[in-house]
């Protein structure tokens, strides 16, 4: 058995009745259950329909995310989360070059590495190299003026630490950041790389070795052998092309407003809704959410 779920933006609650129940006729699928009345809707399928990806382009153009998954095992123990433009709405080397008076030109390189333009470990060691002489002091202001979280972040966390699941913070940014994120939202561990400093200043220098794709799905195979799961009752959700491999292994691998080349790898693509719909397509109901 198979669950479509159909999905909008919870601050623009555009999903109506008809779309779901046209849909379900068409489809000839089971009584359609609202998770999350103009949000959030889902109804069983007997199958993955031959037409799903034409159905999912014309739902785009109303505001509407389009998922259809097995049913058995929907419910995951493990959220392993990238934090930049996931998580959180920034990219936090964007915002340390704005500081350096690098920005735009390390936010074209950094938008090219997360499309897969570029080798990430390359682009990641140019960019740091362009923050030499930055005080370290910076962060903090970063962090406190710059970084705002992610919609639906907080109740994701919450609702799935309440369920036993356990949460984990895989970034290719820096431990600077995912330490304080992962501190307010609620993960269990944080995984990224390390700004090296000398002298209250950043030396534009990372830690070897880098974060990069490979070292998510080593993070993923690790915490879920640790935890006594497999990597199949996991959800992933992720941006960028470094996160396609975590994304792959993963039970549930969600591409979140992610660049078009990573959306085009991954079945499960989130472009109107916030994180919230990780939850919605577990088949929690906002009645469900805690607080």
């Amino acid at each position: 058995m198979f669950i479509a779920s159909l999905l909008t933006n919870p601050a623009r609650p555009v999903l109506e009745r008809v779309t779901v129940e046209s849909l379900r006729n068409a489809w000839g699928g089971g009584d359609a259950i609202w998770l999350d009345p103009g949000v959030a809707a889902e109804f069983v399928l007997g199958a993955v329909p031959a037409n799903l990806w034409e159905v999912w382009q014309g739902l785009q153009g109303l505001g509407v995310d389009l998922v259809v998954q097995k049913a058995e095992g929907r419910k995951k123990r493990l959220l392993i989360a990238d934090m930049d433009s996931t998580m959180i709405q920034q990219e936090c080397i964007d915002e340390l070059a704005d500081e350096a008076g690098v920005g735009a030109h390390v936010a074209g390189i950094t938008a090219r590495a997360m499309n897969g333009e570029l080798d990430f470990e390359d682009a990641l060691r140019e960019r740091v190299g362009l923050l030499a002489g930055l005080p370290e002091t910076v962060i903090a202001g970063v962090i406190r003026d710059r970084i705002t979280l992610m919609p639906g972040g907080p109740a994701l966390l919450a609702t799935m630490k309440a369920n036993g699941a356990y949460a984990a913070l895989v970034s290719g940014g820096f431990t600077a950041f995912t330490a304080q994120i992962a501190t307010v939202l609620g993960f269990d561990e944080n995984r990224a790389n390390t700004l090296l400093v000398e002298g209250g200043k950043l030396t534009g220098k990372v830690a070897d070795p880098i974060l990069g794709k490979a070292a998510k799905v080593q993070a993923l195979e690790e915490i879920s052998a640790r935890l006594g799961i497999t990597p199949e009752q996991a959800i992933a959700v992720g941006d960028g092309a470094n996160d396609l491999g975590m994304l792959g292994l993963a039970g549930a691998g969600v591409a979140l407003h992610a660049k078009p080349s990573v959306q085009a790898q991954c079945d499960i693509r989130i472009n109107h809704g916030d994180l919230t719909a990780l939850l919605f397509l577990q088949g929690y109901a906002r009645e469900d959410f805690a607080a």
